[in-house]
């Protein structure tokens, strides 16, 4: 007989958010094999995707852990002049996409705006690019948001499961 849907994970295995039957995991989204994705921080999801409250995921975590760039792309963005986000990347990638890491306590990465993309840096899937914090947050945490050309997407439709 199959064991019961609600055992508790191993020690040191990966939450089970993605597996519990009353949050079932997304559908994998037909275009998620354009780019090689991964995980932006190891921390757990606190808050998933509910456009229009929350046009990204959540992720929970301690101030100074490691925030990673997405997939390959160049940095579009990097500051603060966006009221709400904190200290934020913005990551612009192949076929459409654009990633966006909000909350964030020193950032890692430098865009010259006036450069309009000259000193703009590529970053590779897996770079830090900041490190987790909670400016213009009630509690230290990465959100963090796919686009596809412009409109928000669940982000855990694209990455890898964990």
């Amino acid at each position: 007989a199959p064991p019961p849907a609600n055992t508790a994970p191993a020690p040191g295995a990966q939450p089970a958010w993605t597996t519990s039957p009353s949050t079932p995991a997304p559908a994998r989204a037909q275009d998620a094999n354009l780019l090689n994705w991964g995980w932006p921080a190891h921390g757990t999801v606190i808050q998933k995707f509910s456009p229009p409250k929350n046009r990204g995921i959540d992720i929970g975590g301690k101030v100074g852990d490691p925030v990673y760039a997405a997939a390959d792309g160049t940095v579009a963005y990097a500051g603060n002049g966006i009221p709400g986000l904190g200290n934020l990347v913005i990551i612009q990638h192949a076929n459409g996409f654009v990633t966006a890491y909000a909350h964030n306590q020193d950032l890692l990465v430098k865009c010259n705006q006036k450069g309009q993309g000259k000193g703009c840096p590529m970053v590779k899937k897996g770079a830090q690019i900041a490190t987790l914090g909670e400016t213009d947050s009630p509690a230290p945490m990465l959100h963090f948001e796919i686009r596809k050309q412009g409109d928000p997407v669940d982000p855990l439709q694209y990455l890898p499961a964990r």
